[in-house]
């Protein structure tokens, strides 16, 4: 009697023969930046070169949005039209930034792929942001333009800097200015893309990613095509029919390094939700459009689930991924029971801005075997746990997760103490999360010290304590995470004051509401005269705090 295949052994085959001597994937080692990386090793070597073959895809959809269709040749000409008229009207070449203020949309899309014509940076400001944030990003990084949305023109007005509307300056500028963009030669470390991620010590950083990070990224993805396709006994093809729905902003990895970007280079469509989060906007967009994957996070998905489903067809989803946040198995299992497919495409992975995508992914029969894993390593991808003193430690041992790979940032912007703090001199990442190995396989033990998931926005506590510590009646102030079933955590602040009686909850939310984005500012207050509790070096403990 014969036994059954091992899915994992026939994965591991098709793996060899994709990556291996002459396959189209084929690895190599190259010195990267003075480090040993594992590279493909016939690679594109600028995001100019992925628009420009994009072409070749013709009329199918690549940007979808309830009431817009643009093809791939559409979107080409824009993004080069945009690009030439940047670089006649504003003098932006290589190396300039373009600051992009937007909620999500084609312009904002548009405007990422013409700063990759002229070798420019992409900043992706946050679009939550409030006043006092965008103006520190704009100062951080000086624009020569910023592309912005009409509600969020205003934020940038008063900068001294270029602001093009998404609603009439960018239309206009690309009807006026047909016809290539011109050549800008760039290196493959060039930055290309600027991503905010909160800092601990309270200001945003600047995470750079490079022409290499995200060729490497789409690369990765169109690996994972063709391993699928090996695997299930099919061929690769390109173009690809699939149809990926895009909920989160695209100033995140998620929705513009793992989706927008590789999609370009596989010829499937990007169905982009815009607006405010709805729903019922989203079920029937999910069914016209015939979505087929969705890579959402946990908060997302749950809201999904309180609507009845029964009234949308759903058929075409095969696949959904869990990004961002850590997922419960029982939320898990509602998922697979509730949405059509998911039984056997449902997984989950880790990562982090400054990885660039995904460094580890559980595919769904390991979710399945194991809920609380987040997966092996991807795709040129290495991982180790390890202790204080950055020495590997024993598979099984509690430690910090470092990560190696081709996707890793450059670095932070024009902050080269941060940086040398995060990538040592052989390009390995300290994330600050902390997890196990065993087997290959990753299980998070703790995401960063102090960080507030809320909904798939990371929040650094100490941010917000800084700005309660401008109030005057604040004497000190903590900042904590609260469990909730909907968003995961909540921003709960136990402040400090001599008077109790001058101080309410109101005023603190306003004043906070004035100076951070939504999501940062707290939702539960405490308010005391009681101090916090601290170490002998006068470190605030905040597992003896009670929100």
């Amino acid at each position: 009697m014969s036994s059954a295949p091992d899915p994992r052994a026939a994965a591991a085959r098709a793996a060899a023969e994709l990556t291996g001597p002459g396959g189209p994937f084929e690895l190599s080692t190259e010195t990267v930046l003075g480090a040993p990386i594992a590279v493909r090793r016939h690679r594109r070597r600028s995001l100019r070169e992925l628009l420009d073959a994009s072409q070749a895809w013709g009329e199918r959809d690549y940007l979808v949005t309830a009431d817009r269709r643009i093809s791939f040749t559409e979107h080409a000409a824009a993004a080069q039209a945009l690009a030439r008229a940047l670089a006649d009207r504003y003098d932006v070449g290589r190396g300039d930034r373009i600051g992009i203020l937007a909620a999500n949309g084609p312009e904002w899309v548009i405007a990422f792929w013409a700063a990759q014509c002229l070798g420019a940076v992409a900043v992706a400001y946050n679009a939550w942001w409030a006043a006092p944030e965008v103006a520190y990003g704009i100062r951080h990084t000086e624009p020569a333009v910023i592309v912005a949305d009409t509600k969020r023109a205003v934020l940038a007005a008063d900068t001294g800097v270029p602001v093009l509307t998404t609603t009439e300056d960018l239309p206009q500028l690309i009807a006026g200015h047909r016809g290539a963009a011109p050549v800008v030669p760039v290196a493959e470390d060039d930055p290309a893309v600027l991503l905010y991620t909160s800092g601990t010590t309270g200001r945003p950083k600047g995470v750079v990613h490079t022409h290499r990070n995200l060729i490497a990224i789409t690369d990765y993805h169109r690996y994972t095509d063709a391993l699928g396709a090996a695997v299930g006994g099919r061929a690769h093809r390109e173009p690809s029919d699939k149809r990926f729905l895009l909920t989160s902003p695209l100033f995140h990895i998620a929705s513009l390094h793992n989706l927008v970007i590789p999609r370009l280079t596989t010829g499937a469509a990007v169905v982009l939700h815009t607006g405010a989060f709805d729903a019922e906007q989203v079920l029937a967009l999910m069914e016209r459009e015939r979505v087929t994957n969705w890579g959402a996070v946990p908060t997302l998905a749950a809201r999904l689930l309180e609507h009845d489903l029964r009234g949308y067809d759903l058929s075409a989803l095969t696949s959904l991924s869990l990004n961002a946040a850590p997922s419960s198995p029982a939320f898990q299992q509602r998922l697979r029971g509730r949405l059509p497919g998911t039984g056997i495409a449902l997984t989950t992975s880790y990562g982090l801005t400054e990885s660039g995508t995904a460094a580890t992914v559980a595919t769904p029969a390991e979710l399945a075997g194991d809920p609380e894993t987040v997966g092996r390593p991807i795709l040129g991808v290495s991982v180790e746990i390890r202790d204080t003193a950055g020495i590997p430690v024993a598979e099984g041992t509690e430690g910090e997760i470092w990560v190696r790979s081709p996707y890793v940032m450059l670095g932070y912007w024009r902050d080269v103490a941060a940086t040398a703090a995060a990538i040592d001199s052989r390009r390995w990442l300290r994330t600050g999360d902390f997890g196990t190995l065993s087997g290959g396989a990753l299980r998070m033990a703790g995401r960063r010290t102090d960080l507030i998931l809320r909904g798939g926005e990371n929040v650094y506590p100490i941010e917000i304590e800084n700005v309660l510590d401008e109030h005057p009646a604040v004497r000190e102030s903590a900042v904590l995470g609260v469990p909730d079933d909907d968003l995961g955590q909540r921003v709960a602040a136990v402040v400090v004051t001599d008077d109790p009686d001058t101080l309410d909850a109101d005023e603190l939310r306003a004043f906070t509401a004035q100076r951070l984005a939504y999501f940062k500012v707290p939702e539960r207050w405490t308010i005391t005269t009681s101090p916090l509790p601290r170490n002998a070096t006068g470190k605030v403990l905040r597992r003896e705090i009670t929100p």
